[in-house]
């Protein structure tokens, strides 16, 4: 009797045994799963049209390069929960990708609008514009927005100069700049200036005047009076973001990268390297 109460004993020691065992690999494993989450990246895919230059575009060596390119590189250096891949794509598809949440961030010298804020979140922003009329050196009939009216240019959808235009045609124009909305290289639409095919091209400072200087083009910029800046407004360029999973997270931490890469010098830095001026926003 007394054998089988110590066999008793021994066997419900070791059941005991193998109970904390088992608790002690049960809350191991979860420390391990609770450590693995912890450590999971969120990947964000961004896309980019290619062009306009300098703020995206193809390099010598086959790469996505730009000022937006450089930005959105700087700020996910400084995110580390975060995993990113750029794919250049067709301008449309940018916008498409974001509707479907396929692409949660867009960057291609973006303006922002009334309608476009309905679909999508915006970061703050990353280039402030310094707008002038670029006309053939020659010309000498446009010097105010008001000559503009009832003059032909091309423009690209979407992005902020086109928007500018769009707003002084429905805010101020007695008659409407004729605005013809192309995909062409942004080179071309300035060679269609030049040679007189269109009127003018409504233009970053910094962006004309290294297309005047890489393409040998015999243009002019035409500065804006305060009044026609004022009408404007302080255009400024911007991140789109898509409506998706995890987007409001993704735009604070976006946008408190823009703030302390705007306060460290980083983004005057890649102003000055691509644009040629320190064109950096004001921290808000």
């Amino acid at each position: 009797m007394l054998v089988i109460k110590k066999l008793g004993l021994i066997l419900a020691a070791s059941a005991l045994l193998l109970t904390a065992a088992a608790c002690g690999d049960t809350k191991s494993s979860a420390s391990e799963d609770s450590g693995s989450a912890k450590t999971a990246k969120t990947a964000v895919h961004i896309a980019t049209g290619g062009s306009p230059k300098p703020f995206s575009f193809v390099n010598d060596k086959n790469e996505i390069d730009g000022f937006d390119i450089q930005v959105v590189k700087a700020i996910f250096a400084g995110l580390p929960q975060y995993t990113y891949d750029i794919e250049k794509t067709e301008f449309a598809s940018i916008f498409a990708g974001l509707d479907s949440d396929r692409y949660q961030i867009g960057a291609n010298n973006f303006a922002s609008n009334e309608k476009r804020r309905e679909k999508y979140l915006f970061s703050d922003p990353i280039f402030k514009n310094q707008f002038v009329i670029a006309v053939a050196e020659g010309r000498d009939d446009i010097k105010s927005f008001a000559d503009l009216e009832g003059k032909k240019t091309e423009v690209s959808p979407s992005v902020n100069y086109t928007v500018a235009l769009e707003n002084y045609n429905k805010e101020h124009a007695k008659t409407p700049v004729n605005l013809k909305y192309s995909e062409a290289e942004l080179v071309t639409e300035l060679q269609n200036v030049e040679s007189g095919a269109t009127d003018f091209n409504l233009i970053d400072a910094a962006m004309l005047q290294l297309y005047i200087k890489e393409y040998g083009l015999k243009l002019k910029a035409v500065p804006l009076s305060q009044e026609d800046s004022d009408r404007i407004g302080v255009p400024y360029s911007y991140l789109v973001l898509s409506k998706g999973k995890n987007s409001e997270q993704l735009q604070k931490d976006v946008n408190a990268r823009i703030k302390e890469l705007i306060k460290d010098g980083t983004i005057s830095k890649l102003s000055k390297e691509y644009l040629n001026g320190d064109f950096a926003p004001e921290i808000k």
